[in-house]
């Protein structure tokens, strides 16, 4: 029997890769190394399943063409085959179709509707709410009869039993937990609290898919009260976390964020009026320093020291005043005196010049009299009615009856005849 010949490295791997390459296979993994850089013309990753890990290659089109985003932690289903890196003598598989599996579509499907709501607004910053520091009224959607309602209930009996609970229980897992949580979200919301908490316990990614709802991140962002969620799957990040007002990693970190501790609060007390006593000793000392500094001046120790130079001022006045007021009055009586000789001697002349025109104003008025006039031995003749003056003798007729007026009396008499 002859010797086989003995291959060369290349040979031996060229033997192998042909071997492998003749062995197509369907595999799922999770993604554990990606390394996809710019430039490469294919995608390198790897994926395992605890117990092996197997390197992988995909051609950079091939990638593209899939529509997958690749990273760690990402279930994978591969269809490809075996072959090998001859010049590293390195074994992979070489990638043919690429998809999500399993809990990987609904990653994707949450990726997807997070892009699209975080585009809209929903995830900004400036959209949270600050919460109130020492609330009132707390309302809690989540199921009634799971683990994170007694773990609210029990961290707020621990750390703020002053607030009023409102629960309400709501399906949050399954065929219509959407619409419940919406629907505890709305009631929640109607009952006016201070604070809402979103809570559930731990489970699987598809157990809190409800939470990656759509429709219930759009009525935790429309709630007019302020959310808090408590979703406890630490590895992960739900919708509702992400455009809640504030996240919390279970339900007892909830109702911590809301709740403000009772010890906590006896100890800020207890600083704030340590401070508050130092601060009013310190205000007591610089104001019983301030009245004994004001206590030790002249002033107050002595009265005149104040009212002194006003007493001599007053003095002063006095005596001007004593020594101005009998010349005054002296000056004034003088002034008095010659007023009233004054008035005396010109009063004494002051109604001649009038006398004198009254005097003239009398004879004027005497000679212009009728009765001057009738004492000359004129008569007036008047109408029988005795107030008609008559002028002229046509006025009257014979028989007339007239009165005369004459210097001493009147006469009546009878018209015998006239003429001109």
């Amino acid at each position: 029997m002859a010797q086989e010949r003995a291959l060369t490295v290349k040979e031996a791997m060229s033997a192998a890769k042909s071997a492998l390459e003749s062995v197509h296979v369907r595999v799922i993994g999770e993604v554990s190394e990606f390394n996809d850089k710019p430039g490469y013309k294919a995608a390198y990753f790897s994926i395992g399943d605890g117990q092996a890990t197997m390197p992988c290659m995909m051609w950079r089109d091939q990638y593209q063409a899939s529509g997958v985003q690749l990273r760690c932690g990402v279930l994978v289903e591969l269809s490809g085959v075996f072959s090998a890196y001859v010049p590293k003598g390195r074994m992979q598989f070489m990638v043919r179709s690429l998809q999500l599996a399993g809990e990987g579509v609904l990653r994707m499907q949450v990726a997807e509707v997070a892009r699209r709501l975080e585009a809209e607004g929903l995830m900004r910053s400036d959209r949270k709410r600050v919460l109130p520091r020492f609330p009132q009224r707390l309302a809690v959607v989540t199921s009634p009869r799971g683990k994170a309602i007694h773990d609210v209930i029990r961290t707020l009996r621990r750390r703020y039993p002053l607030a009023e609970l409102l629960v309400a229980g709501v399906q949050v897992e399954g065929v219509g937990a959407p619409e419940a949580l919406v629907h505890g979200l709305r009631v929640a919301a109607e009952a006016k609290p201070d604070v809402i908490l979103l809570v559930r316990g731990g489970g699987s990614y598809e157990d809190l898919m409800p939470f990656n709802a759509e429709q219930v991140a759009r009525a935790v962002s429309r709630s007019p009260i302020p959310v808090v969620t408590g979703i406890g799957h630490e590895p992960d990040t739900s919708i509702a976390d992400m455009v809640s007002d504030l996240r919390a990693s279970t339900p007892t970190a909830a109702a911590e964020a809301v709740s403000p501790s009772i010890d906590e609060m006896h100890s800020e007390v207890e600083s704030l009026g340590r401070h508050l006593g130092k601060a009013l000793s310190h205000r007591l000392e610089g104001a019983q320093h301030d009245v004994r500094r004001l206590a030790e001046r002249p002033a107050f120790s002595d009265p005149r020291v104040i009212i002194g130079s006003l007493s001599q001022r007053l003095d002063l006045v006095s005596i001007a005043l004593n020594g101005a007021l009998p010349g005054r009055l002296e000056r004034d009586e003088q002034r008095l005196q010659f007023a009233r000789e004054s008035m005396q001697r010109t009063g004494s002349h002051l109604l001649d010049r009038p006398r004198e025109k009254f005097a003239v104003s009398a004879a004027r008025l005497h000679d212009l009299s009728p009765l001057a006039i009738l004492g000359r031995g004129y008569a007036v003749c008047f109408a029988s009615d005795g107030r008609t003056v008559i002028k002229q003798a046509a006025e009257l007729s014979a028989g007339d009856r007239v009165h005369v007026r004459v210097a001493h009396g009147h006469i009546g008499a009878v018209v015998e005849e006239t003429g001109e």
